[in-house]
């Protein structure tokens, strides 16, 4: 027989009332001494709540869709987990989709989220014209972009500080002596991606920067026709860790030494970031405080606070900071 609050109500000397408001938080308070009795009788019984019995009792589902554009990519699935973690923390479950860098599917996939009545909705915008958390919030369901938002909306937006981040990655190459850098960027500019293209113009002078799929192939296959046609920059920062891995992994296929020839900068510092020969210098996105504001965001807490601080983290893709003085001396 499964276990009832009614036995966990009397292994606690308490009432069933007293027992869901400890395991509701509300909506009543309780007493310090008496919620301990309770969570013991819970742990001592093995009691789990049935959630689907509890979201109709109180209309509550506990449940936030998160909606990526690929969980396959380190990049997102390092903030999927940060996101799990935050609702774990606030007593929610987390329901992650993938949109495939689909705008349409991503606006089915909210409805759909919608209509199993989630409690928050977190948008990782898959680009386009659809904007699926305004319409969300229209719904009175708490809903916030995460990363980037589409053109023209005005919906609440959670995103590291890419403008600083791409500064700061341009000071660092230049303190190593690179004065030429290049950019490399995606098909399009829209996003997170276009802020940071931007932000290399200002901070370089620049004026077309480098493009390919956001692949770790067509980032080698770029690399490759650059190598073979003698095009090769001599510095260069990455729009995201995806393409700089390609790049990586053409360098040491074409014999093409890093950073002899060629200095790295990476924006992202996702985990597999930490794993490259040579380790990748990268701006590193805030993935932590960015999930727990979003989750706060969601809960009622201040949707208009500013972008949050990328880290630079130093490697030895780009120059002297990172390198043995041997090395440095042949670079040069």
């Amino acid at each position: 027989m499964a276990v009832t609050m009614a036995d966990v109500a009397r292994r606690a000397g308490t009432s069933v009332a007293v027992v869901s408001y400890v395991l509701n938080d509300g909506p009543r308070p309780v007493a310090e001494r008496t919620r301990a009795r309770v969570l013991e009788a819970v742990r001592e019984l093995g009691y789990h709540r049935n959630r689907a019995a509890a979201a109709l009792r109180s209309g509550r589902s506990g449940l936030v869709g998160l909606v990526l554009p690929d969980t396959t990519n380190p990049y997102f699935a390092a903030l999927a987990r940060e996101l799990e973690r935050a609702l774990t923390g606030a007593g929610k479950l987390a329901v992650t989709a993938n949109s495939d860098y689909d705008a349409p599917r991503q606006s089915r996939t909210v409805d759909l989220l919608l209509t199993a009545q989630v409690e928050g909705v977190v948008v990782v915008s898959a680009g386009g014209e659809e904007d699926p958390v305004t319409r969300a919030l229209a719904t009175g369901t708490p809903a916030v972009y995460l990363h980037h938002r589409p053109p023209g909306s005005d919906a609440p937006l959670v995103a590291g500080d890419n403008t600083a981040a791409i500064g700061a990655a341009v000071a660092h190459l230049r303190e190593d002596g690179y004065q030429e850098i290049a950019f490399l960027a995606g098909p399009t500019d829209h996003g997170p991606v276009g802020d940071r293209v931007a932000a290399w113009r200002a901070a370089t002078g620049g004026t077309e920067p480098l493009r390919c799929a956001y692949t770790r192939a067509a980032a080698a296959g770029l690399f490759g026709s650059l190598a073979r046609s003698g095009r090769l920059p001599r510095a260069l920062v990455a729009a995201t860790d995806e393409q700089a891995i390609g790049l990586l992994a053409a360098a040491y296929a074409e014999g093409v030494r890093i950073p002899d020839r060629l200095a790295v900068v990476s924006c992202d510092g996702s985990p597999d970031a930490n794993f490259t020969a040579p380790p990748l210098t990268v701006t590193r996105q805030p993935l932590r405080a960015m999930a727990e504001r979003a989750i706060g965001i969601l809960g009622g807490g201040d949707p208009s606070a500013g972008p949050l601080p990328a880290e630079l983290a130093i490697g030895r893709s780009c120059g002297r900071h990172g390198l043995p003085s041997a090395i440095l001396r042949r670079s040069r």
